[in-house]
């Protein structure tokens, strides 16, 4: 049997399916990415009807051979017809062989370039989408878009194109040849097409049902064995080893008993295939038996009927699944599409500007803002800072002082009012440049996978070695990197999880030193730091911070006494703004803070 062996699709069988919400239109717009690819598709397309030509050619064939030694009454054989039937076959058998070669090869480079395509539009998309894109989504959701959802493309385009167009032309051609060979056979072999129906809906619909609860139980168990992981720490540290294995266990034999179900009900549909065929196949033998005793037909045409039948019969049941194949990857071509729609951040207004060498004057003018639009986090704030001055934040955990970072960088836009820096609203900059001015330290801070000296080039990829190591000295993070066997070119795992959490931040801290940004941010900087450490990068921030407008935000107010204001923030308003020495004597919220913060740690000295 020719072009059928070893179907991808057929490995498949009974998996549940994601179908896609709007099959035509997802299609079509799949179609766009097709591009320069759609002449190799038809080469594709030509080479699938050619194999189907010969696919079809060979039971033909194999008849002829046969009625080559039974055509004659006296039993001789026509071996010179034979000789040349036998050539036909065998060039047959090798041109398929080629054919499908080259349509497995053609294709897997238009899948992969086609993905490849789609891959980076999302991935270029991510970067234009706005930080409130991924405030409200799950990153594993995101990555599963990347990574999932591609792949599902991927297979579905691989497998299933030249599948169902050489299913559909193998079908017709086996019914056409099938009619003109025998009409009565036909008729007899028919009588298979519903009884495969039935069963491969019956028990798909079951199999379907329980490999969907397969995957719930998976998603279970991997989720239960990454959280399990990540806080190993916190699992040794509370004993509590043996109830993860307990509650492992419990999922994992949950996960035995639905697969089991499920691919003993998937192991029936290929062996009652087989019966319903071989029944057929009987059929066919018993009906082309009594016609050939009637002279009717020949035994080389039951032959190649038997061949006709099993090609027509094949294609029926792959093509069903191989479209439900099809619908999966359509499913996750509509999940990146519904990404590629996302509205992208505001784009720079016509007639922006750059900001180039800015002095770091800031002023927000009744600024308000919400991350809902039901439910407000800054109110009508109003503020100025002036060029090199520092301004700290305070207030209690919600109060909105990320949030004002957020808003002078951009990462959100004001709802209402309007932040200037050197006298023009921010929105009249470029944002590209207007973030180019900023150099930010996160409480949380993020390395790469990469060198450490990667790392802290990140900011500036010219940065000379020289520039580097200055910056590290002067971030204080040079004496633990020269410690490390290779010092500047020691790989960093993922997140620097083989750095403490604050030689991380220090990091962190002379990456935004050899950026040499106009305007500082430190949001909780210091934050992830002992006491000793932060002590010695003290000096080092109020180093750079020297000629630079500086935003500090931080819950230690020992860290912001030297600042030249502080601002008091409480449910999104200014209660209090001044310097230390001023809140202090004014016996308010920033002296009660103070005094509560002070207390506790006297407290907890004692």
């Amino acid at each position: 049997m020719m072009a059928g062996a070893g179907r991808p699709g057929m490995m498949n069988r009974g998996r549940a399916v994601v179908k896609p919400k709007n099959f035509k239109a997802t299609m079509r717009r799949l179609w766009q990415y097709v591009g320069s690819e759609r002449k190799l598709l038809m080469v594709v397309f030509m080479f699938v009807v050619i194999d189907s030509a010969l696919t079809l050619s060979a039971p033909y064939l194999i008849g002829v051979s046969v009625d080559t030694m039974t055509s004659d009454s006296a039993g001789t054989v026509n071996f010179k017809l034979l000789e040349m039937v036998i050539i036909a076959l065998i060039a047959a058998y090798v041109a398929d062989a080629l054919l499908t070669f080259l349509q497995g090869w053609l294709m897997a480079g238009i899948s992969q370039r086609i993905v490849m395509k789609l891959r980076t539009a999302l991935f270029e998309k991510l970067q234009k989408l706005p930080l409130a894109y991924f405030d409200s989504r799950r990153h594993g959701e995101i990555m599963s878009r990347l990574s999932n959802d591609i792949e599902n493309v991927s297979s579905s385009l691989s497998q299933s194109i030249t599948q169902l167009m050489g299913g559909s032309i193998a079908i017709i051609g086996s019914l056409v040849m099938m009619l003109i060979l025998s009409p009565l056979l036909t008729l007899a072999s028919m009588i298979t097409v519903p009884l495969v129906y039935l069963l491969a809906r019956t028990i798909t619909k079951r199999t379907s049902v329980l490999f969907k609860d397969q995957q719930v139980q998976l998603g279970k168990l991997n989720g239960h064995v990454e959280e399990t992981i990540s806080g190993i720490e916190v699992v040794k540290a509370f004993n509590r080893e043996d109830k993860a294995i307990e509650e492992f266990d419990a999922v994992n034999a949950k996960l035995c008993e639905v697969g089991l179900k499920a691919q003993i009900w998937s192991g029936f549909l290929m062996p009652l295939l087989a019966v319903i065929n071989n029944i057929g196949f009987a059929a066919v033998a018993v009906v082309g038996g009594v016609l050939a005793v009637k002279g009717l037909i020949t035994v080389g045409i039951i032959a190649s009927f038997l061949s006709y039948s099993r090609q027509f019969v094949r294609p029926l049941n792959e093509i069903a699944n191989i479209f439900n194949v099809l619908q999966s990857g359509v499913a996750g071509a509509e999940r990146v599409f519904e990404v590629l729609d996302e509205l992208e951040e505001t784009a720079d207004a016509p007639n922006a500007i750059p900001l180039e060498n800015a002095k770091g004057h800031v002023v927000f003018e009744n600024v308000s803002f919400g991350y809902r639009p039901d439910v407000p986090i800054l109110k009508n704030i109003s503020f100025e800072s002036q060029e090199g001055s520092s301004t700290a934040f305070v207030g209690p955990t919600g109060a909105g002082k990320t949030t004002i970072v957020n808003l002078v960088t951009r990462f959100y836009d004001v709802t209402g009012g309007r932040i200037l820096i050197d006298g023009r609203d921010i929105k009249e900059y470029t944002r590209d440049s207007l973030r180019k001015a900023f150099g930010i330290v996160l409480q949380d801070t993020y390395l790469f996978s990469g060198t450490i000296k990667e790392n802290i080039k990140y900011g500036k990829s010219d940065a000379t070695d020289e520039e580097i190591e200055a910056a590290a000295v002067m971030a204080n993070a040079d004496a633990f990197i020269k410690r490390l066997p290779n010092q500047y070119e020691s790989l960093l795992s993922e997140n620097g999880g083989n750095l403490s959490q604050g030689q991380r931040q220090l990091l962190a801290i002379a990456r935004v030193i050899l950026a040499k940004p106009s305007i500082l941010i430190l949001d909780e900087a210091t934050s992830s730091i002992d006491t000793r450490t932060e002590l010695h990068i003290q000096d080092a921030l109020l180093s750079i911070m020297q000629g630079r407008t500086s935003f500090i935000i931080a819950h230690r107010l020992n860290t912001i006494r030297d600042a030249d204001t502080i601002t008091v923030i409480d449910h999104g308003e200014i209660v209090e703004q001044g310097s230390h020495d001023r809140l202090i004597n004014e016996q308010g919220a920033y002296n009660r803070m103070f005094n509560n913060q002070f207390k506790n740690l006297e407290s907890a000295l004692d």
